[in-house]
């Protein structure tokens, strides 16, 4: 079913709200829309010890019909003698997370604080505040084991309020630009779904009503909803992700762009830091997480008519199978090649899974070592470039995928090395190749700017005679209004945290730039190091590296942005080491619990009492790989992918055939999909300090700083001692002594950006992207900045306003003071005692304005008086004009003949005195 002419818009869950009331049978659950007008009952058995009994009748109740059923339960369940238990609330929530059992019964898990973290449109994304799990069946019928308590308490070891977001209408799991790609056709388990031709008669003035199929890889609470999702009405279900949501406000004189970073955490072969490296038989990753980066006018809201931007990047592991021995206690372990992949099978599925998800060309950004005295993290580089090589011999060459290696611990450590500037060309490669999603058409003030982008045009291009072949072979229908992202940037170091990080903003900067420029709000693709807007992109950045190096190695960021930028303060080192300590215990000390709480949260251990419980397991090993003979053996080893893949590259084949549940025709000002009313709630009263709008991160309140004169562009350079170290050279930056200026890396710890490697040796693939703006800076002395002075700190009022104070002459101040004494003596001054105690009184200065009305002001005019005789000939004037002249009296007439007569006469005789004089003149001649 072809459905791509239709406009659609995603269903807006009509059960934001839950109260939990308990009897000794059953528990009700009763969720309502925010409005409270439209409610549903779920019913769950409580007399079965180990199964999970639930009843969902799919009926919508009015307030009033909810009434009366929640009366006649509480009739029927009113405590009698020697019975206490009754009909009575216990809980109020926001959604249900899943339910779960481990020895004995089943508990579900219900979120009961939320917290507005993000807006994506009309779309609300929401942080889990704190949850609480119900144990569902009757003490009664409870049979107790030893073990449930400890499996309870490693459950809730995965704390649920810390970096897990949800939505009631966006699908979370999936990018921008798949969630606004229409759908394909419908595959859907539940009745009711309509037919095409229901779909085609609907009007104009109809919209669809989508609900898509999650990506269930980024869903962390998908085993958790296992038992019931086929079950429960599609509004009772809430998918939850894990990773991170930041948002911030860059303001540009009032118009306000909505800077958005998503980071997804993938469920399969999730772990710790240590005890989670490399890959599985089906091609997941460790620490495999995806980051989109949004931009979007918040001046325009909804899908259809607003402009949005995002760029896709991904980080993982090498998906090869290593790991580390951690039996001994030492900062680095040794890096162990556990299996021997001659046909590269395990990378084979892992670029597989990419290709499908975001397109073509996939490029590999390779931050791992190469050259080192000691071997350790070269065995990964030569492992990685042997498969990577392997794999592209059997694609075509425009799909295959593109290597980059580029040894970051190393060149940060040579004195007069430049990370940033390489890493900037590298991104620069990297998004002009995969491009942006945009999805509107491209704005007409980019032909008027005199200079266009190079890249920007060839990204255009590109993409118009991709789509255009793919249209012409009839393998794609879609529509061409909108620009897509082809492809994906994929980062990674040994643990995908302080190098990744670096090189994802790096990445994220080259793309802001592009999205602002595809936005029209700068000229080129190109933004400042030192802007407002960067350091807000930058301390996103922060936030996500540090969220997500926590949650996978035990501590924050050690090497940050700053390190590499050689800016960061001379103070740090003392935290960088802090956190080198707090990363070192956690993995050594408590990594296994946290492994073993993720593999019970996410089913990957499935408690029972014939098996041992899962803390007196060695390992999980067995758990994550699983077992090799079970994979899919038809794969051929040349033909890795996917045969259908290969003929829609370089789109991406799971947004080509895109599916969804249910489509339903509905108006759009239907509550179930009019984003409006639900975004803006005009049902209830909000404090307006408390709006999602106040309180987001401001690019003028929080990063501009109060001495920025008149320039309040969130692109304009903001210079710092110490903060363009991008544009000194070595040489001068290395001549401060102050280590916060002269930018020596201030960490000394043993964590993944430690290097003990040669440092003369040279790197060949480090060649092609060496900044030609640093060989020009570097080889002509002359270019060399000079250093910041104390005139560069306090500019003159000459730079900032454009102007000087001088002093007034002699005439401006009689004028000035002439004034100064009128508008004195006009005000009531009191009275004052002179030295002799008598008193001197000001007289007031009256000064009246002449005008012919008592009250003439901008506020009020009195109108002026007019006599009857004056209004008697401004009427008989209207009403000559409105009716034909009177006749003439004859003796006026005659008057007018003579009069006529006589003008005529004396110029007959003025004609000839004229002729007499000239015939006299001529004959004296």
């Amino acid at each position: 079913m072809s459905l791509t002419s239709k406009k659609f818009t995603p269903f807006i869950s009509s059960i934001q709200k839950m109260a939990l009331y308990e009897t000794k049978a059953r528990i009700f659950l009763v969720g309502s829309n925010n409005t409270q007008t439209k409610f549903r009952v779920l019913k769950i058995d409580r007399t079965e010890p180990r199964t999970l009994v639930l009843i969902d009748d799919h009926v919508e109740y009015s307030h009033q019909e909810i009434r009366d059923l929640l009366s006649m339960i509480d009739m029927g369940n009113r405590p009698r003698p020697r019975n206490n238990l009754g009909f009575s609330k216990t809980v109020s929530a926001f959604g249900i997370v899943g339910f779960v059992r481990f020895l004995e019964g089943y508990y579900i898990v219900l979120i009961t604080k939320r917290r507005r973290i993000a807006v994506i449109g009309y779309h609300t994304i929401y942080k889990i505040e704190d949850t609480t799990m119900v144990y569902i069946p009757n003490e009664s019928v409870r049979i107790h084991h030893p073990d449930e308590a400890r499996y309870v308490k490693l459950f809730q070891s995965v704390d649920l309020s810390s970096n897990f977001y949800f939505s009631y209408s966006y699908d979370l799991s999936h990018t921008l630009q798949y969630n606004l790609s229409p759908p394909k056709e419908i595959r859907s388990t539940f009745e009711g779904v309509p037919s095409e031709g229901d779909i085609s008669e609907g009007g104009g003035n109809v919209v669809l009503g989508i609900k898509a199929h999650p990506n269930y890889k980024f869903v962390w609470n998908s085993f958790l909803l296992k038992p019931v999702e086929s079950v429960f009405h599609p509004d009772w279900i809430l998918f939850v992700i894990h990773g991170f949501v930041g948002q911030s406000n860059i303001s540009l004189f009032g118009k306000s762009l909505y800077l958005t970073l998503i980071a997804r955490r993938s469920n399969k072969f999730a772990g710790t830091r240590f005890l989670k490296r490399g890959a599985n038989y089906e091609g997941d990753v460790a620490n495999e997480v995806e980051t989109e980066q949004m931009v979007h006018d918040a001046s325009v809201s909804g899908f259809h008519q607003g402009r949005y931007t995002s760029y896709v990047q991904l980080r993982g592991s090498v998906p090869t199978h290593w790991s580390q021995d951690i039996s001994k206690m030492v900062p680095k372990p040794p890096i162990l090649l556990d299996l021997s992949d001659a046909f590269s099978q395990t990378a084979a599925e892992h670029f597989n899974q990419l290709l499908r998800r975001y397109g073509s060309p996939v490029i590999v950004l390779n931050l791992v070592k190469k050259r080192e005295k000691k071997r350790h993290e070269g065995l990964l580089t030569e492992e990685y470039l042997k498969d990577i090589t392997y794999l592209n011999q059997f694609l075509p060459p425009m799909h295959q995928i593109q290597y980059i290696g580029f040894d970051m611990a190393r060149l940060n450590k040579l004195k007069e090395a430049n990370v940033m500037s390489r890493l900037a060309d590298i991104a620069s490669i990297a998004v002009s190749r995969n491009g942006i999603f945009r999805s509107f058409p491209p704005l007409h003030v980019h032909r008027l700017w005199p200079t266009q982008s190079k890249p920007e045009d060839e990204m255009e291009s590109k993409f118009h005679d991709c789509f255009q072949q793919l249209q012409n072979s009839g393998l794609y229908d879609g529509r061409q209004t909108h620009r897509r992202q082809v492809g994906v940037t994929r980062v990674n170091c040994v643990d995908c945290l302080d190098r990744t990080n670096t090189a994802q903003f790096a990445l994220g900067r080259c793309a802001l730039a592009y999205q602002l420029y595809a936005l029209g709000v700068v000229s080129t693709p190109h933004v400042e190091f030192d802007s407002d807007c960067v350091r807000m992109l930058e301390e996103l950045y922060e936030d996500h590296g540090d969220t997500l190096a926590l949650q996978y190695g035990g501590s924050q960021l050690v090497h940050r942005i700053k390190s590499y930028r050689r800016i960061a303060p001379w103070t740090s080192q003392g935290n960088d080491i802090m956190q080198s300590l707090s990363r070192y215990y956690s993995n050594t000390f408590s990594d296994a619990d946290k492994q073993n709480a993720i593999n019970l949260f996410l089913g990957v251990f499935n408690p029972q009492e014939s098996r041992i419980p899962i803390w007196e397991q060695q390992s999980d090993a067995h758990l994550h790989r699983g077992n090799p003979f079970n994979l899919k053996m038809a794969m051929s080893y040349t033909q890795w992918w996917d045969a259908n893949m290969l003929r829609y590259l370089p789109l991406p084949y799971d947004e080509v055939i895109k599916s969804c549940s249910s489509i339903v025709p509905v108006s759009p000002l239907e509550v179930v999909v009019d984003g409006y009313y639900e975004f803006y709630r005009p049902f209830e009263f909000t404090v307006v300090s408390d709006l999602f709008g106040i309180t987001i991160s401001h690019s003028v309140r929080d990063f501009m700083p109060n001495n920025c004169g008149t320039d309040f562009s969130p692109f304009a350079v903001r210079v710092r001692p110490g903060k363009r170290r991008e544009e000194l050279s070595s040489k001068n930056a290395l001549a401060l002594r102050n280590p916060s200026l002269t930018g020596q890396s201030s960490t000394s710890s043993t964590a993944s950006g430690t290097s003990t490697e040669s440092e003369d040796s040279s790197d060949d693939e480090m060649k092609p992207f060496h900044s030609k703006t640093e060989e020009k800076t570097d080889k002509s002395p002359e270019n060399v900045k000079p250093s910041i002075t104390f005139a560069d700190l306090l500019p003159s009022m000459k730079q900032v306003y454009g102007t000087y104070i001088h002093v007034p002459h002699r005439n401006d101040i009689a004028i000035y003071r002439k004034y100064a004494n009128m508008a004195v003596s006009s005000c009531v001054q009191p009275d004052l005692s002179n030295a002799n105690g008598k008193t001197s009184t000001y007289k007031r200065l009256m000064l009246v304005q002449q005008s012919a009305f008592t009250i003439d002001n901008t506020l009020q005019v009195t109108t002026p008086f007019v006599g009857k005789s004056s209004l008697d000939a401004y009427f008989n004037y209207c009403f000559k004009g409105r009716k034909c002249p009177l006749s003439i009296n004859p003796s006026d007439l005659n008057l007018y003949r003579r009069y006529t007569s006589g003008k005529t006469i004396s110029s007959a005789r003025e004609r000839r005195h004229t002729t007499t004089a000239s015939r006299m003149s001529l004959n004296n001649a």
